[in-house]
């Protein structure tokens, strides 16, 4: 998520205010109506002070894979920091197969499989862990499922792909993607395009790039879009799929005042090393590894 799930009602709300007068009470009050259908207070402080006050603050996002009667894992995993001073937006990538601690469970696992053992509150408390203990001030969650209704709704997406290859596996429709510039034109296309990992020579790593990049291009879709019916789609999308501990006070504090953070991202994916134990696939992060990220982390916060 190159940028920006969390901007992504900000983004409507600017808009918002550019848009001629006949419809903007109706869109208002839509908006608002959305933010109350995703609001939720599964973790994260609530830090909506620092908001007010234009405060660096960390977000944790998380994609998960939920369907009826699976809560699924959070097989994406970003720990976010917005910084209005530095006018900075930092997004450190947390690969799903990282070794660590579930905590609250008191076992070693994948990263991922925190979400499944205990919802949002334990996949924040075990990322908080494994990045030194810093906490998170809000958490936002997108059902990855919702990421198919968000690219219908704004009329498909264009993005830059890096290989050549035909779709596989559980979304097989039949699919090209050529490399270069493309167009994911409906939801089921853009589905096959983020979920591919065994073609790509970089697997997972390659397909958290191309989650950020859809993502990324989502939003600037959102920022450019004016019709109503659009909209009305978009609004949907986010009430059915989103949950997150931000109000809509602070997603319109977000938007006006933290919107120069988009000037300079900082994008980062957690290295380690891919190894079996007991037969399972792990990625080992290293102490100094934990330290750079923690360190990464905290100075944002902190300048």
């Amino acid at each position: 998520m190159k940028k920006k799930i969390l901007l992504t009602i900000g983004s409507i709300i600017v808009v918002l205010f550019a848009a001629g007068a006949g419809y903007v009470w109706w869109m208002y009050h839509s908006v608002a109506s959305t933010a109350g259908d995703m609001y939720e207070t599964a973790g994260g402080k609530g830090n909506h002070d620092a908001i007010t006050q234009k405060k660096p603050i960390s977000l944790l996002l998380l994609g998960v894979d939920e369907r009826k009667g699976d809560r699924g894992r959070s097989d994406t995993i970003i720990a976010t920091t917005l910084n209005p001073t530095t006018k900075t937006m930092q997004m450190i990538s947390i690969p799903r197969d990282t070794r660590t601690e579930i905590v609250g469970r008191g076992t070693i696992d994948k990263i991922n499989a925190a979400y499944a053992y205990g919802d949002t509150k334990m996949a924040e408390d075990t990322v908080q862990k494994f990045i030194g203990d810093i906490p998170f001030d809000f958490y936002i969650k997108i059902n990855m499922e919702g990421m198919s209704d968000l690219v219908d709704a704004v009329g498909g997406v264009t993005v830059n792909n890096k290989l050549d290859w035909h779709d596989e596996g559980y979304y097989k429709k039949g699919y090209h993607y050529a490399r270069g510039n493309i167009t994911l034109d409906t939801g089921a296309k853009a589905m096959g395009y983020v979920r591919m990992r065994h073609l790509d020579p970089q697997g997972d790593f390659g397909r958290n790039q191309r989650q950020r990049d859809v993502i990324m291009a989502i939003v600037n879709k959102m920022a450019n879009v004016s019709s109503v019916s659009r909209y009305s789609q978009i609004l949907d999308a986010l009430g059915s799929n989103v949950k997150t501990n931000l109000t809509f006070s602070d997603m319109k504090n977000l938007a006006f005042n933290y919107r120069d953070a988009r000037k300079h991202s900082i994008d980062y994916e957690v290295k380690g090393q891919g190894q079996k134990i007991n037969g399972i696939y792990y990625l080992v992060v290293g102490s100094a590894e934990k330290q750079r990220v923690h360190d990464m982390i905290n100075d944002q916060l902190n300048n």
